[in-house]
Formats: C-alpha cells, structure tokens, sequence
C-alpha cells in the first residue's frame, strides 16, 4: 500500500518530508551531535566491520564510544542487537540514540551510514567530523533508479561532510569521493600509491592472508589480526586512518585490533571440528565471490558447500541469476535457499537465483532443511558457507510477518544433533 500510494506524490513532497522528519528529530532531542564527535562509514561492503574496528580502536585510546551499525548498538558497556532489519534507523531513532550516548558521557558516536538512509536524509542535522568510505559496487540499483544515483547518493554524504574524510584509494571510484572538499584528507589502500598528492596515505605492507587470520605492517608496525580475508585488511585499514586522524598512535591500533576474535555474522567460524561451517552476512555478488575466494585460497577444502539467496524481496533483482554464477564458480556443491521474500514469491526468487548456478543448483525452499542438509552432506576437512543473513535474528515474510531466526543457532542445533 505504502508503494502505491508514493506513486501519486510528487518526489519533492516526499523528499521535503524525511528532510523535514529530520529537523524535527534534531529539535526535538536538541541537536545532540553537536556535543559528541560523530564519525560516518559509508560504502557498499564492510562498513558494520569497520564500525566495530573503528570502536575498538577509540575505546583502547581511552575514549568512551557509541556505535551504531546493523549488527548493533552500542553505548559505552552496554550493547544491544539491532533487531529493526535497518541498517540505519530512522530520523528519530537515530537522534534518540545520539541523545543517550551525549548523556552516557561518549565522546565518539561511530555510525553506519546506508544509501538508502541518505536518501531519506537520516544523516540529515547531525554534525559528521568524519566520513570514510569502503568501495563501491552496484548495490540497491532499482531502490536508486540506477547505479549512478546511488553513487551520487553516497556521495552526498561526503559532500554534507567538511571536515575529515577517509578513502579507499584502491577503489575505482576514490576519485569521485575524494573531489568534495574537506579539511583533511587521508586515504588507504595496498596497492595504490597516489603519486603528488598531499593526502594522509596509510598503506598496508607486508600482506599475508591464511586460514589463521590476516597479517600486514603498517608504518613499520606489524599486525596480525584473527580476522580472515583480504578484504579485512582494507576495513582495519580505514579504522587505522579513522585513529589517526583522531591523534591515535598506531601502536594503539594494533593492540586495540589484535584483541578481536571476530565479528558477529561476518566470515563467523560457528563449527571448527571435523568440518568447519561458517556463517557471513554477504549477500552482493563483490562480497559473496571475496567471501568464497577467501574460503577456497585460505582452506583450500576437499569441498566446498554453499547455502545462498538472495536478500530482500522486491529489489536488486539482477543480481538473484549473478549470485547463483558466483556460486555455481567456486562452490562444489549450491544449496538455494529461502531468505526475506517480504512480499514476493520465494519460490520465484530461488528459481532466479538458481538459473545462474546452472545444474549445480539444488533447490531447498525451507532454510533450515538447506542448513541441515549442507552439514550432513560435509566431511572431514570439508567447508559450509551461510551467507546472506549472518547474525540478523528475523526472516521477513509477506504482510509484514517476521519469524525469529539466527542462521549461527540453527547451524549449533543441528550440528549437536548429528555429534550426539
């Protein structure tokens, strides 16, 4: 109904109603973030990593944090999942949240800041000191009307953004962000090296991905994180430069980054013994391939087993026949499986999805039987990979309807299940 009824407003009315949502969220809770620094990271993958890292590494420099990501919330010691399936709340929620953390004593509020939440100006009267952006690929084309709008959208983030901004040099796409003016600049990367620039560089050396972690030196300072996967070197990367920009020595960071064990629902180990499943939140075609190369270089598994869907019903269509390619590419055996449908046919979504892994698909609709079936197909030294939900604790079904979920619980229960 709400889809129908957007049709017959003019967009500009719709767009002066979240930017004037956003005012009133800032009067009514007094403009908070004018009283807490308060650090954006915007980008297609990585971003709720690197919220958490970037807390981490404020936290061990003695400063008192908040965070906001679609993992959770977070003020000071007390944290709380995000269980709203929004990656960024809405206009009040979020100046709420900012409200209590000023209250709680923060210093720092770091936020995950969504395209989708930019369009709808949520990070509209907060006062960003810092934006970071992690990459770019096409994500939320249909919500955008095209990737170039949501390019734009991002960048309109930095844009509103004056004083410290934090890039990804080794992304296509640095250039755009780093042409809006700000007072300082700071970019990060392995393999770039922006020649006659003026720019902070912070550049990862010495690179070492394994099954046992990643391990880079940065400044001559060694780092050696459990945290598996190249693509987690550029998000403790952009929490380094996010440091540094705050007068944070890297020495700070590496032992700030060497104490993380892991991330919920990000390239989670649930099972280590005789097989190992592990549980990510990957559900773009960029994140899902880096998340099964990682599994294939780093384990190198006599088999490689993949549960998949594709998330959201009702969006980014193109990308369902995509991600079953992917899959169909590096995994040995595919399970397709149900995830959000919302409104739409599951039924429709797998089929879409398993055209593109060809005659490796297996269909399963139910998730859990996709999950209980990919552990007993594995064996000694085998890997299963759950993607698309990772720590999330809902699926979301037609009319509204949501049933509890967590893909990490499942995968315990059934496991224990076959162990006893």
């Amino acid at each position: 109904m709400k889809e129908k009824i957007k049709k017959f407003i003019p967009s500009f009315l719709i767009d002066w109603y979240h930017l004037s949502l956003s005012f009133l969220g800032a009067v009514l809770y007094g403009f908070p973030s004018k009283k807490i620094k308060t650090i954006g990271v915007t980008g297609t993958n990585g971003k709720s990593t690197t919220v958490d890292l970037i807390t981490r590494i404020l936290e061990e420099a003695g400063h008192s944090v908040a965070s906001m990501s679609s993992i959770r919330f977070k003020i000071k010691d007390k944290e709380w999942a995000n269980e709203l399936k929004m990656t960024m709340p809405g206009r009040f929620k979020i100046k709420q949240f900012l409200k209590q953390a000023m209250k709680s004593g923060c210093q720092y509020a770091v936020i995950e800041v969504a395209s989708e939440g930019i369009k709808q100006h949520r990070h509209r009267f907060i006062d960003f000191q810092v934006a970071v952006f992690t990459n770019l690929t096409p994500e939320h084309i249909e919500a955008h009307g095209g990737f170039e709008n949501y390019k734009k959208a991002k960048g309109s983030f930095f844009q509103a953004v004056k004083d410290t901004h934090i890039v990804n040099i080794d992304d296509k796409y640095a250039d755009y962000f780093l042409s809006f003016p700000s007072k300082k600049k700071y970019v990060y990367g392995i393999s770039s090296k922006p020649e006659g620039k003026k720019w902070g560089l912070i550049k990862a050396e010495k690179i070492n991905s394994s099954k046992n972690g990643i391990s880079f030196s940065v400044d001559n300072v060694s780092f050696n994180l459990k945290l598996l996967g190249e693509f987690n070197i550029y998000n403790a990367l952009a929490a380094i430069s996010v440091g540094m920009s705050q007068g944070i020595k890297v020495e700070i960071s590496k032992k700030a980054l060497e104490r993380v064990e892991g991330v919920s629902g990000r390239m989670e180990e649930v099972i280590s013994y005789p097989f190992k499943v592990f549980v990510d939140y990957a559900f773009t075609p960029n994140a899902l391939e880096k998340v099964y190369q990682t599994i294939r270089d780093g384990f190198n598994p006599p088999k490689m087993i993949c549960v998949l869907g594709s998330c959201g019903g009702g969006r980014d269509k193109w990308k369902r026949p995509v991600l079953g390619g992917i899959a169909e590419k590096y995994c040995d055996q595919v399970i397709v499986t149900n995830e959000d449908p919302y409104d739409e046919n599951p039924l429709e979504i797998i089929d879409q999805v398993a055209s593109g892994a060809k005659n490796k698909a297996e269909k399963i609709p139910d998730r859990k039987e996709a999950i209980i079936k990919s552990i007993k197909s594995a064996k000694p030294n085998d890997v299963v990979i759950i993607t698309g939900k990772g720590c999330e604790p809902w699926i979301c079904l037609a009319n509204g309807k949501k049933i509890p979920w967590d893909d990490r619980k499942i995968v315990q229960e059934e496991f224990d299940k076959i162990s006893i």
